[in-house]
């Protein structure tokens, strides 16, 4: 056998080419529509253009079984932080209304990017299991906030929570961010997150409210003295206007953001290796 016919997986060329087709075939067998790609190309494409395709329906098929493993993660860790015990909580769960959020929270998993926002999201499921304490309206918005915002929203809201009356300045400055210019990406980037969340009715600035939590209207602000008027926009680390959660903005807090702890500990199996649950 010649040494220039192996290449460095120690497959020569003739070989190379079986295995190609031999993962096609399988990718196709398992599922149908890739099968009928396969057949489709069969004739149109070179043997190294087949061991192109099958790496890359290996990798998009490894991308939907991460994909499928964390949502059957995220199902076992909601079951694991609810009490079965309790008849009510069993009829929830089984319930169509539930049975809707969990097909909510599951059909837009692809936006689930970071490991954060999947514990947000088992978290929310976990407490609408438990408690009702707002609406499944509600709950399907919360759903949508995971979608619509990233983690840097959520350090913000949660910085909120833990300091009513901050303002945006102390905000930046809690979550240790650098000093930047008022005209950097990073001030505009951090403008357009605070808007996110006082346009989406997360966050909004401090109003005083009466005994019937009706707004007060604000006072009008002295007009600055000729000659005395800011020469200056409002820096986006304001630090005078304070911020606060509102009560929807509260409730998030409440479903998404407090852990549950679960009340059984279950494990991973891989193949034959036991492993313990990540309990976070």
């Amino acid at each position: 056998m010649e040494m220039d016919n192996i290449d460095k997986d120690g497959l020569e060329p003739d070989q190379k080419k079986k295995f190609a087709r031999a993962a096609l075939n399988a990718a196709g067998g398992s599922i149908p529509f890739i099968g009928g790609l396969i057949s489709a190309g069969a004739s149109y494409w070179s043997e190294n253009e087949q061991e192109q395709v099958t790496k890359i329906l290996k990798q998009w098929m490894q991308m939907l079984e991460d994909e499928l493993s964390e949502k059957g993660k995220t199902i076992a860790e909601v079951v694991a932080r609810v009490d079965m015990h309790d008849e009510q909580v069993r009829q929830r769960i089984e319930s169509p209304e539930y049975q809707a959020l969990l097909k909510k929270a599951f059909r837009n998993w692809s936006s689930v990017d970071t490991e954060y926002k999947r514990q947000r999201v088992r978290n929310i499921l976990a407490t609408a299991a438990a408690a009702k304490t707002t609406t499944d309206d509600v709950v399907r918005l919360f759903l949508d906030w995971i979608n619509m915002y990233s983690d840097f929203h959520f350090q913000v809201i949660g910085e909120i929570y833990r300091n009513p009356g901050i303002t945006r300045g102390a905000m930046w400055d809690n979550l240790g961010k650098p000093d930047v210019r008022e005209d950097s990406a990073e001030a505009d980037l951090f403008k357009l997150l605070i808007h996110d969340l006082s346009t989406g009715h997360v966050i909004r600035q401090h109003r005083d409210v009466d005994g019937r939590g009706n707004f007060m209207l604000k006072r009008p602000t002295p007009r600055s003295r000729p000659g005395m008027a800011p020469r200056t926009a409002k820096s986006a680390f304001d630090e005078v206007e304070p911020y606060e959660l509102t009560d929807l903005g509260r409730q998030f807090v409440h479903y998404a953001m407090n852990e549950i702890t679960a009340k059984i500990e279950f494990h991973e199996y891989e193949g034959d290796e036991k492993r313990p649950a990540d309990h976070r």
